[in-house]
Parts: C-alpha cells; structure tokens; sequence
C-alpha cells in the first residue's frame, strides 16, 4: 500500500525531464557555412553558366598570349628587327603580366574578385586596340606590355569558378577550361591565316579585340564571390548569391542561419610565407615557374621551328634577307620568312594537342590525386623535349609537337587546381596572382631560349627545358598537402 503513491511520482519526474530536454533542443539555433551551402545546392544550371561564361575569359586570354607567336614574322619583316627584339615583345608582355599579377591579387582578396576581373578586362581590351595602330616597334613593345598588364587579371575567372564549385565537381570541370584555351589559340592562328595575307597584322589585333568586348557584358550575369562576401562580413549579399543559384538549379538552401567569421586579415603576402604555407609556396613557385618555361617555350619553339626550318640542323631555302635603301651592299641581319598555309596548319595540329590528355588528365587528377598526377605528366614532359632533338621528318615533327602540347597543357591545368585549392579564401586570390607572376619569370625568359639559344644549338636548349622539367617534377611529388577531395578552407 504504501508504494502505490510513489509510482506515479516517479513516472510524471521523468516526464518533465524529458519535456525540459526537448525544449533546450529546439532553442538550439540552426546554422550553415557557405561551404555547406554550395554542397547542399550541388551542380546545376548555375554552374554549367558559369562554366561558360568564366571560362571564356581563357578565350580571350590565349588569343592576346598566341597573338606574339603569329604576328612575330611580320612584325620582325616590316621593321626589320633582329633576334632579341622579337624575342623583346615576348618578354615584355609577360614582365607586365608578372607585376601586375602580384596587384591584382592583392586588390582582388580585398575588394573584389568579380571587380577586378572587370577592370582588367577593360584594361586589355582598351591597350589591344591601341596597339593595332602602333606607329613604330617602340610603341608596339609599350602597348604589347600594358596588354600583359591587363591579361593578368584574368585569373581571378578561375577563382570565381573554384569558390562555387561542389569539391566533387572541381576535379572535372576545372580541367575541362583547357577547351576555352584551345578554342581561343585555334580561333587566332585560324584568324591570322586569313587576315595577315589580305589585310595586315593590325587588322588581326582589331579583330582578335572583339571576344573580350563581348564578355565584358557578359559579366554582369555572373555575382561576386559569396565566399569572399561572408569574410569581409557582407553577410547578406552572400545569402542573396546563395538564394539566386538555388533558385536557378532548383534546390533548396540549407535550413538555419548563414555563419561565418568575419577574417579582418585579408590578402597579406606575410600569410603565404607562413609557417604553415611557407614549404607550399615555394615549391608551388619553383612549378609555376618551370611549366610556364616549359609551356611558352613550346610554343614559341614550334614557330621558330617552322619559321626558319631548324629541324635536323638545316635552314630553311625560303629564307629572304631584306636589304635598306638602294644598296644592295646595306642589309639587315634579320631574316624574313613570312608563315605558308602549310606552316598555319601545323600550328593548328599540334595546339589541338593541348586536349588531347585532357580525359586521361581528368582521370589522373580525381583517382592518382594532384600531386602524383603533376610529377608524372612534369616527367614525361622532360622526356619529349629531348625526343624533339631527333631527326625526323615533318610529320614526325609534328607528332613530337602535338604530345608536347598536351603534357603542357595537363601541367598548366593540375597546378591551376592545386593553387586555388590548396590556400584559403583569405588569400587564395593573392596565392593564385603570385603564382601567376613568378610563372611569368619563366614565361619572359622562354623567348631567349626559343628564339635566340635555339638558333644557335637547338640540343642545348631543349636539354634546358628538360632539366627544369625535371626539377618541377620532384618537387610535385615533394608537395606536402594534397587536396583531392578537400574542401575549400574559410580560413588558415
């Protein structure tokens, strides 16, 4: 009898503990990152957008760099310019390209991503046009290295794209970019084969303006980073970003409230030499460097090649030597040789090559991982050039042409990913311009080994290039974070 009472006092005990427990659950506030909102809202008509759009910026990025390739023979007949002035423009174009790397950089992690694209767009494009009415070769170098000024802030293009990518669809469609690339290389040595003949060079550059004018409208189609929105705490833009590309693929945010630190710390150069970076940063400095080397050079052998016939030693019968004035005694060191129909098509085939690893790349990146993918295809990199020494014929030529292409353009694209995976978004822009810029140190020097030690040994240079490849390699296998599957870090 005396139990019965104590039954029923125990039972409603564990009742209210179970009401109080349940109240303290749903006062618990829910709350989302940006990186839990771009999963959540997954791959959809967004992406395929900004895949478009972003990745049209390397359209109009490999026209202005292949331009120098295609018009160097006419530019080098009309003022008669020996072989460090041709190789000059070159260089200068991507000495512009390597300061102002760095400021955009810089700019982009503070203000922007989205308005420095913009700028520089503009940039380029204003400068281009100016150079096709260059009145000297003077002016021409001047104008050509303000253009390089401006390209170099086309890579924030590739930032934008990476910071609203799924981690699961950056692997695939980060390489697939290389197809914008090569479609805006082919476009110009497809635009040159017709216009220099008929019109001149100058109308080539007018002509070769027009793409970047038309993304510049297209830009506005495309927001600001959200990422970087929520660091420098514009919190609601970013949700705003983050609404209208649910909306357009059709998914649903994530439940709660966006949260993320507002990071005062933006877009220092001190943070990549950080402790925690500072291994990173340099070996990812030393790749840069040499794939540029490696990329440029490539291409600029490839006209050389052509251009005076220096294949297996011989020179090239087509050869004219331009003489000044009435005296056939006064000549010109130089030596004209204006690209043949045959010569455009050669070009075209080997820049094909660019894609041709592409699926094999893709493949590469996703299963064996970055770093183990860029030191193979660094490798054989090494070993082709060396194979370019071998006397072969022209079909032979271009064959060792078109794999070079291609295991170029695979390194360009692995270490493009690796960079904007591997740094926060505190100074991902920043990691991404100075990459950018030391790769331009490879890039200006390119053209004297192309163009100017290959004339005299065509072995020593191309052992040049073998050697660096070779360096870059151990050091992609030697990098100490690899970032296949990782998320994009908020901060360090």
């Amino acid at each position: 009898m005396a139990t019965k009472p104590r039954a029923p006092v125990t039972i409603l005990s564990l009742r209210k503990l179970s009401l109080g427990t349940a109240e303290t659950q749903i006062k618990e506030p829910k709350m989302f990152t940006v990186e839990d909102a771009v999963e959540t809202i997954g791959f959809g008509r967004f992406h395929i957008a900004l895949f478009l759009i972003m990745g049209s910026t390397g359209v109009v990025e490999a026209m202005e760099i292949m331009l120098i390739a295609v018009v160097s023979p006419v530019i080098r007949c009309e003022w008669q310019l020996e072989n460090w002035q041709v190789a000059l423009v070159t260089t200068m174009v991507f000495f512009g390209y390597m300061v102002f790397s760095i400021l955009f950089g810089l700019l982009a992690d503070r203000y922007g991503r989205w308005k420095i694209l913009l700028v520089s767009f503009l940039w380029g494009a204003y400068f281009s046009l100016l150079t096709s009415f260059a009145p000297s070769y003077i002016w021409f170098v001047f104008l050509r290295t303000m253009v390089g000024c401006g390209v170099s802030g086309h890579s924030q293009g590739l930032i934008i794209k990476t910071e609203f990518l799924p981690t699961k669809y950056r692997g695939y469609m980060l390489p697939l970019s290389q197809v914008f690339w090569l479609a805006g290389s082919l476009l110009i040595i497809g635009l040159a084969s017709v216009i220099i003949p008929t019109i001149g060079w100058r109308w080539l550059i007018r002509v070769a303006s027009i793409p970047g004018i038309i993304l510049i409208m297209a830009f506005k189609f495309i927001p600001e980073s959200a990422r970087f929105n929520v660091s420098t705490g514009n919190t609601p833009a970013a949700l705003a970003t983050l609404e209208h590309i649910a909306k357009m693929n059709r998914a649903v945010m994530p439940e709660g409230k966006l949260v993320e630190p507002i990071l005062e710390k933006r877009g220092r150069f001190a943070d990549l030499l950080d402790a925690k970076y500072l291994r990173t940063t340099l070996q990812i400095w030393v790749i840069w460097l040499g794939i540029s080397f490696a990329y440029y050079g490539v291409i600029l052998a490839s006209a050389e090649l052509l251009e005076r016939d220096l294949v297996c030693g011989s020179k090239s019968d087509s050869e004219v030597v331009v003489t000044q004035g009435d005296s056939e005694e006064s000549q010109s060191p130089c030596h004209c040789h204006m690209f043949a129909p045959s010569d455009y098509r050669t070009m075209i085939i080997s820049t094909v090559g660019e894609i041709a690893l592409n699926p094999l790349n893709i493949l590469g990146i996703n299963f064996l991982g970055r770093r183990l993918s860029l030191s193979i295809t660094m490798g054989c990199t090494a070993l082709f050039f060396l194979l370019l020494n071998i006397c072969t014929s022209s079909a032979g030529l271009i064959g060792f042409l078109f794999l070079l292409r291609a295991l170029v353009a695979a390194n360009f694209n692995t270490i493009y990913i690796y960079t904007a995976e591997v740094y926060p978004t505190t100074m991902r822009a920043l990691g991404m311009g100075t990459s950018g810029s030391l790769c331009r140190i490879g890039a200006m020097v390119a053209p004297f080994i192309s163009q100017v030690l290959m004339s005299a040994s065509i072995l020593g240079a191309l052992c040049l290039f073998s050697s660096v490849c070779v360096i870059c390699a151990i050091s992609a296998f030697t990098l100490p974070i690899e970032t296949k599957g990782r998320a994009l870090q908020q901060i360090e």
